[in-house]
């Protein structure tokens, strides 16, 4: 069950590596797209993380249902915008910042809310 935890959180890493990647490979270009490896980064992420609870849930590991729901409303948000715009030639320079600081802020999420540990 740890291997296939490892490779979950290995594959919901690289789908946000993806994502915020491609997202950064477009900061100086006129018109901004959505470009295969946003789609394609961000459906990974979304849902290596969805299968990566439920492996968390399964197993004995304490999970932090509080944290859970915060990253998978702004998973979903990126999901839902992202995938609404696949198709369109450009997307506006507001909706891709949106995209950029969400994408941030859901790494943010993940690496500074843990746990509070008291040292007894």
């Amino acid at each position: 069950m740890e291997i296939l935890r490892l490779v979950l959180l290995l594959l919901h890493v690289l789908g946000f590596a993806a994502l915020i990647g491609g997202l950064l490979a477009q900061v100086r270009d006129p018109e901004k797209r959505i470009t295969p490896p946003v789609r394609d980064g961000v459906g990974t992420a979304f849902v290596a993380g969805l299968l990566l609870v439920g492996v968390l849930e399964a197993g004995d590991a304490a999970v932090d249902h509080g944290k859970i729901a915060v990253k998978f409303g702004i998973g979903l948000v990126l999901l839902v915008l992202v995938m609404a715009n696949t198709r369109k030639p450009r997307i506006p320079d507001g909706l891709f910042a949106g995209l950029l600081v969400l994408s941030v802020v859901q790494v943010v999420v993940a690496l500074f809310w843990s746990p509070v540990h008291t040292f007894d």
